[in-house]
């Protein structure tokens, strides 16, 4: 499916932006154009959120697909892990050495690296360590739903999973609102208060091969829930939606933001099954796509090298100092350093691990041509076919 590897570069890039520009300089000192550019790239996060719906779509309409078949767990944790593990402890491997060896500027203990390797690092405070590599966060959410979710799909009925992941939209969102007025830390990356993302893409993957089995409905779906959370968004406004210390902001925000990528990405899918599809298969955001996993992982290490390189010529880039050609500078090494790591990774590391799960996981068969009449996703029938009007 192209039009998903374009959102997935979309989503990598935003995070790539937030972490180049606005983390590492903000955008206070600045006035005119620039101001507002450096200010833009701070909505950057939300690449995270982006992710986690996408994931949520397509993990569970493997799990769907497959959930008849005798080797459903078998096959679904062989092949996740072959996706997954060589990048992730790799770049685990990499981060600890880098920090340990003085090549950065980052304190990574012991304490940190061994939650990470089982995929605590959203949880790390529970146990009185730093996070000191904060990307890896959404990594551990992701895990934990692969851990759970497999079983929900294999036990309970269709009709079942739809309510399910309405409840996780609605209590992940009450969770965050108990932490609020309990004063507990609900801006947290704690997989119960943020698996609501998840939950949206699950429920479109649910839907999907349901309800919304048609082209029409898909899009009737997507625009209402695009005007729903934009109307919404208005009606917060003068209650502080935009500031993560009232309620709105830092408890219903993150919702809509999971549902304005909903709405996306349903969005995405119609137009990308459609006669928009040679727009997404042509798109310069599909290379992103394909490298996003490693790109993702591996950027904030590239930064941190570049400022060490920097630091020894008493060149700085931060929220006081650091001239804007120094900022760009800075940006076009680290991203560039980033996007060529994650291609080597991608496609002469990854690529090594990925050609295994046939062999020893054999995931399902690749679908019949597309007909102009038929919509049909690179993995199994999203919508049934609908006469052209």
């Amino acid at each position: 499916m192209p039009e998903l590897d374009a959102l997935r570069g979309i989503a990598v890039l935003m995070v790539l932006f937030f972490h180049g520009f606005y983390m590492a300089t903000g955008a206070e000192r600045f006035h005119g154009p620039i101001h507002w550019f450096l200010l833009a790239t701070a909505g950057g996060w939300m690449g995270v959120n982006l992710f986690f719906v996408l994931s949520g779509f397509l993990i569970t309409g493997i799990l769907l697909d497959s959930r008849d078949k005798p080797d459903y767990y078998r096959n679904f944790y062989l092949r996740r892990a072959l996706r997954i593990l060589p990048a992730y402890y790799g770049v685990l491997l990499v981060v600890l050495i880098a920090a340990r060896t003085g090549i950065v500027e980052r304190n990574v203990s012991w304490a940190f690296v061994g939650l990470s390797f089982i995929y605590l690092t959203n949880v790390t405070g529970f146990f009185g360590v730093q996070s000191q590599y904060t990307v890896l966060w959404s990594l551990a959410v992701e895990e934990h739903f692969y851990l759970l979710w497999p079983t929900v799909v294999r036990n309970f009925t269709r009709r079942a999973l739809p309510w399910i992941c309405g409840f996780i939209i609605v209590g992940c969102p009450a969770l965050r609102a108990f932490y609020f007025w309990r004063h507990y830390e609900y801006g947290s990356g704690y997989t119960w208060l943020v698996a609501d993302g998840l939950a949206w893409g699950a429920l479109l993957a649910t839907l999907a091969r349901g309800k919304l089995s048609s082209r029409s409905s898909m899009l009737g779906f997507g625009i209402s829930c695009l005007a729903g959370t934009l109307a919404t968004v208005v009606l917060l406004v003068p209650f502080g939606i935009a500031h993560t210390g009232a309620f709105a902001g830092g408890v219903v925000r993150v919702s809509l933001i999971n549902s304005f990528f909903a709405a996306v990405l349903t969005l995405v899918v119609v137009a990308g099954s459609g006669s928009w599809r040679a727009i997404f298969e042509h798109s310069g955001l599909k290379f992103f796509g394909d490298i996003s996993y490693g790109l993702y992982l591996i950027h904030m290490l590239a930064f941190d090298f570049v400022n060490h390189v920097l630091a020894k010529f008493g060149l700085q880039v931060s929220r006081t100092s650091g001239s804007l050609t120094l900022i760009f500078a800075r940006f076009a090494a680290g991203a560039a350093l980033s996007i060529a790591i994650a291609y080597v990774s991608r496609w002469y590391f990854e690529e090594r691990f990925l050609t295994l799960r046939s062999k020893f996981a054999p995931g399902r068969t690749a679908a019949p041509p597309i007909k102009d009449s038929q919509v049909k996703d690179s993995q199994a029938a999203i919508f049934e076919t609908e006469a052209a009007s």
